[in-house]
């Protein structure tokens, strides 16, 4: 499996923006689709995750209510919309597929058998 991210960039505070990653190769057992972030110096930390069937989502509380995780099941494709962006949120974001694990919703990096490129998201104030 390849994930393929994109659609970083630079953003003003209070600015929004729309990443998408689209999953190649053997999706077929996909679980969960993902987005961690990892700002310069820091670990890399969960953001949101949704589950491939049904959709049920889960949000790192820091983003609950300013980001929200969809996805497209005919695309493999998983999208993450971020709204009133501040300059905290600057990092670089990674999606992640989980094909195997037995979590719901899982929010560790080790509940993720695959990941993406990463894909920079900048917000200045």
């Amino acid at each position: 499996v390849q994930l393929q991210a994109s659609g970083g960039g630079l953003v003003q505070a209070g600015g929004s923006l729309r990443l998408s990653c689209s999953a190649f190769g053997r999706t077929f057992s996909t679980r969960h689709m993902g987005w961690f972030r990892q700002a310069p110096g820091k670990e890399r930390e969960f953001v949101a995750t949704i589950r491939w069937s049904g959709g049920s989502t889960a949000y790192a509380d820091s983003v609950k209510g300013r980001y929200a995780i969809s996805r497209d099941v005919a695309k493999n494709t998983v999208y993450l919309r971020m709204m009133s962006l501040q300059p905290e949120d600057t990092a670089v974001y990674y999606c992640a597929l989980d094909t195997y694990g037995s979590s719901y919703l899982p929010r560790v990096t080790n509940g993720y058998d695959y990941w993406g490129q990463g894909t920079e998201v900048t917000v200045s104030s």
